[in-house]
Parts: C-alpha cells; sequence; structure tokens
C-alpha cells in the first residue's frame, strides 16, 4: 500500500515536471516623472532580456528609458496597453505615442496595428498589445519616449527582449 502511494505521487510529480510549461514574466521597471526623457530615465544594459517598462502618461506628459543591443542582437519591442477602461476604448489619436530611436539617431513611431489579448499571470491583468517589433537590431543604445495625447492618464507598457534571465536596471 505505501509504495503504490510513493508511486502515485512520484508519477503526478513526472507528469507535472514534463508537462507543465515554465511560467515567465517580464523584470519590471517602473517610470515616473523623473524620468521625462531616454536620458533621464533608466538604461537597461542588456536589451535582449526581458523587461517590461511601465509609464503612466496623460497629455503632453512624457517618460524614457534606453536599452542597449550588441552586434547580432535581435531587437524585441511590444507596445501594451490596460484591457480596462478607459484606455482600451481610446482611439489611436488617443494612446500615447511611442518613439523609438536607434543608435543612428533615427526615429519611428511604433504604429497602433493590433488590438490582440494578453493575458498576464502575474499580476492577473489583461492588455492588449497595439504594436509589436521583432528584426535584427543595430549594436548600440536605443532611446524610447512615450508621450501621453489623452486627457485621462493612460497605463502603457512597453516590453523589451525576450531572454527571461534577472537583468539589471542602471538609474
Amino acid at each position: 500500500m505505501k509504495i503504490s502511494a510513493v508511486a502515485i505521487a512520484l508519477s503526478a510529480a513526472i507528469l507535472t515536471a514534463v508537462f507543465v510549461a515554465p511560467a515567465h514574466a517580464h523584470q519590471p521597471v517602473i517610470l515616473d516623472e523623473g524620468d521625462g526623457s531616454p536620458s533621464s530615465g533608466p538604461l537597461l544594459p542588456d536589451g535582449t532580456v526581458s523587461y517590461a517598462v511601465y509609464a503612466t502618461v496623460a497629455n503632453k506628459q512624457a517618460r524614457g528609458f534606453r536599452f542597449r543591443l550588441v552586434e547580432g542582437d535581435q531587437l524585441e519591442v511590444q507596445y501594451l496597453i490596460s484591457d480596462e477602461a478607459p484606455d482600451n476604448a481610446l482611439t489611436p489619436k488617443e494612446l500615447p505615442r511611442v518613439t523609438l530611436i536607434d543608435p543612428k539617431g533615427r526615429r519611428s513611431t511604433l504604429k497602433v496595428n493590433e488590438r490582440n489579448e494578453f493575458y498576464e499571470p502575474y499580476s492577473r491583468k489583461n492588455y492588449l498589445y497595439l504594436s509589436r517589433i521583432a528584426e535584427q537590431g543595430s549594436p548600440g543604445t536605443y532611446r524610447v519616449i512615450v508621450r501621453g495625447r489623452s486627457v485621462e492618464p493612460v497605463e502603457t507598457t512597453i516590453a523589451v527582449g525576450s531572454r527571461e534571465v534577472p537583468g539589471t536596471v542602471v538609474n
């Protein structure tokens, strides 16, 4: 009888280890009023590490940060908002403008081209993907500016990188 209880427990542990995928979460970075530009905001020294950068902005407010890539790194950036009112009811012109400046100084705006749902299990919160970039990166420091365009504050998340390892943040 003892053997069967041990066998059942061992079988359950093995099945759990085999069939349950590991859970991952982006490392959080919260921007505040002191992070009004990329130069005053934090630096993420390894832009391949998975970070979730949170910025709440209203009209004309800005938040910024920087991240670095080295030769051969993939550039991965996602723009998300909370899937809750009033954020999820805003038009593209009311949503924060997210500008990405590459190491050579070229500016691009993350265009709102989707509204796909995403459930984040750690915060137990629903988000909407608005834009995603996945391409070969350039070596150097990227700058990101999140600028508000709505009267009401909008909770904005910029996800950077995809490697689920501990990263550092330089303030």
